[in-house]
């Protein structure tokens, strides 16, 4: 056996743990790929707390651990003009318990998003160019 490799039947002891700054960073990557999001993070305004307050990958994004262990999850998104908001928002639920399931290997009991507003697809390339 080489430096490194466990037996196969021996059990390692210790724990793994996946800091929630690490579950908020794979929602924020996983929403910003569901089409129609404009934004995770919610509005200038409504952020303007959480700027001071959270890292970036937070922001906008709640990470808690129920008692039973799964995660319960808020975000807060800006959607773009025209897209059905209540589809768009279950696709998001669907994908953030999908993904974080994928990747964490712990259950997510609830995903909860809130839509802080929606945005002309032609405002974002106006701000992106200045």
């Amino acid at each position: 056996m080489k430096t490194g490799e466990v037996e196969e039947g021996n059990e390692l002891e210790g724990e793994i743990r996946i800091n929630h700054s690490v579950v908020a960073s794979i929602i924020r990557i996983c929403v910003q790929e569901v089409p129609g999001v404009a934004q995770v993070g919610g509005t200038f305004f409504g952020g303007m707390a959480e700027l001071f307050s959270r890292k970036d990958t937070e922001r906008g994004i709640s990470v808690r651990e129920e008692e039973d262990g799964r995660y319960a999850i808020e975000v807060r998104v800006v959607l773009y003009f025209g897209v059905p908001l209540m589809d768009v928002a279950t696709q998001i639920q669907r994908s953030i318990a999908q993904q974080v399931f994928a990747m964490t290997r712990t259950a997510v009991a609830r995903v909860n998003v809130t839509i802080d507003g929606v945005r002309a697809r032609h405002a974002v390339s106006q701000e992106n160019a200045e």
